[in-house]
């Protein structure tokens, strides 16, 4: 049902600097936690790394103190893909294509505040 807890994003905690360097190493599943951690998901124990992006999500991410949750946004049926926004923001969101499918898919993986900005580039790019 929606608002209902889905699973937990679980993982390592580490600190600001290596995240940073796991990050230019390609690590896709680093949430920030506080001022001085961060939570690194790509953990064999982690299954919710596998859920998706989405343009259109069922679910989102939220944190409640020092736990990263995942939200249903609405009823899910069974069966039904879980995705959630990852909340990218726009430095080198170009380097994040989007191919979610979504009805309203902008093309990139941004945070939900950037689509219309996202929509402009596309737009102008395309006069």
């Amino acid at each position: 049902p929606q608002g209902t807890r889905v699973i937990e994003y679980v993982g390592k905690w580490i600190s600001k600097s290596e995240s940073l360097q796991r990050c230019i190493a390609q690590n896709a599943y680093i949430f920030t936690l506080t001022e001085q951690f961060d939570l690194d998901g790509d953990v064999p124990w982690n299954p919710a790394r596998f859920i998706n992006h989405s343009c259109a999500p069922n679910c989102e991410a939220e944190q409640d103190e020092n736990h990263i949750w995942i939200i249903a946004l609405r009823d899910i049926a069974a069966g039904e893909e879980l995705s959630f926004n990852y909340g990218y923001d726009l430095e080198d969101y170009r380097e994040h294509p989007c191919r979610c499918g979504a009805a309203n898919c902008v093309g990139f993986i941004v945070a939900e505040d950037f689509f219309d900005h996202v929509r402009k580039q596309k737009t102008l790019a395309q006069s």
